[in-house]
């Protein structure tokens, strides 16, 4: 029986860079797979990019209004015919934007249509609170594992600081986008109270 899978960490942990290598690994032994993320994440457009410059195009884009299981057997039909084979793995960057109904879809494609899925994303915004996506895949996944990066001062990053121009801030929308002005920053919990006061949420 097939799994589904979310791999988790803060900024910059290398989520993007492992689900461009986990695709690789499969497409080398001559497997099929799809990728594909939330129409929301306008950062690379159509793209994944990891940090280290590789990037590759999607298969397909998720609005929030999709069921993501109809849109996979569509994209997993096309796969057979063209190229005569099954999808051995559906790999999602960007997890956290995804929907309730979206993740519990995940889990029907690897239970159900037997298709294992890999999911990417972050826990929790720049206030400490979990995306929709991402609780979500913490309460059905049946397997998670965590990614790992560090914080500037050299400790373990579990938190992601939300900064405008030179200053963190911590209020606003929990979607925002990377834009000119905003940015992100993975810190320590030492490092996070420090800058936000002591505050852990608003």
């Amino acid at each position: 029986m097939a799994k589904l899978y979310f791999r988790y960490g803060a900024m910059n942990s290398g989520k993007s860079t492992a689900l461009l290598q986990a695709a690789f690994n499969y497409e080398e032994r001559g497997h099929r797979v799809l990728l594909a993320k939330p129409l929301i994440d306008t950062k690379a457009e159509e793209n994944i990019v990891s940090r280290l410059g590789v990037e590759r195009r999607v298969d397909f884009l998720l609005d929030a209004d999709f069921g993501v299981r109809e849109v996979f057997q569509e994209h997993r039909e096309v796969s057979r015919r063209a190229f005569g084979r099954d999808v051995s793995c559906l790999l999602i960057d960007e997890a956290q934007f995804l929907t309730n109904e979206q993740v519990d879809d995940l889990l029907r494609i690897a239970i159900l249509d037997d298709v294992p899925v890999m999911t990417y994303g972050i826990r929790t915004d720049f206030q400490t609170v979990a995306f929709p996506g991402s609780r979500r895949l913490l309460e059905i996944a049946h397997s998670l594992e965590e990614l790992k990066t560090i914080c500037r001062c050299g400790r373990k990053a579990v938190f992601n600081g939300r900064r405008i121009g030179d200053r963190f801030v911590f209020d606003g929308d929990q979607v925002a986008i990377d834009g000119v002005q905003v940015s992100y920053e993975s810190l320590c919990a030492a490092c996070y109270l420090q800058e936000s006061g002591g505050k852990l949420s608003v």
